[in-house]
């Protein structure tokens, strides 16, 4: 009887090798290798969109780092946990935003001083109601920088939804209620 490995030196040593998925460019105009992330981010963010959906403001509080950042797509900076736990108070008593988390990308590379980053971008539906009963629906881009396990910062690109996907949704609406 013989026995087979079926093992490829090569293929074990490409597996420790991380896997570059594109590259970043300094202000000194010079590239480096961005390379697939750590997919466990993945989980932090899921579990920090449902305590924002919960309105878990000390959940939310806890998965921030120290020095917390955020630049939504009004232009505002919002600079630490405090203002952002403020801002959300304020908005989840005016409002009723729900975020939905549609699909994510993990990445690192090293920043202009040479540090390793690490960084999840995801897109995620946002549905808010406002006080007089309006829905809106936008379509976020986040792109979140960790410190560890924690949210260090985050910038958020949005657009809202076309009129053409609002009416491809009322059609098949009215679809399956004919149905």
């Amino acid at each position: 009887m013989l026995i087979f490995s079926c093992a490829n030196p090569e293929t074990a040593e490409e597996s420790t090798t991380p896997t570059v998925i594109g590259s970043s460019i300094g202000e000194d105009g010079q590239s480096t290798d961005l390379v697939a992330g750590d997919t466990a981010l993945e989980q932090i963010w899921i579990d920090y969109i449902n305590a924002h959906n919960d309105r878990d403001l000390e959940k939310i509080a806890a998965i921030n780092a120290d020095g917390w950042e955020g630049y939504p797509p009004s232009g505002a900076v919002i600079m630490g946990t405090e203002d952002h736990i403020e801002i959300l108070d304020n908005w989840f008593k005016t409002g009723n935003p729900k975020w939905t988390v549609k699909w994510m990308i993990t990445n690192s590379g090293l920043n202009e001083e040479g540090v390793m980053t690490h960084w999840l971008t995801t897109g995620n539906d946002l549905t808010d109601v406002d006080e007089e009963g309006n829905e809106t629906l936008e379509h976020h881009v986040h792109d979140i920088e960790f410190a560890g396990d924690k949210i260090k910062k985050i910038n958020v690109y949005a657009r809202m939804k076309a009129e053409a996907e609002a009416e491809a949704d009322s059609d098949s609406d009215s679809e399956t209620a004919e149905d």
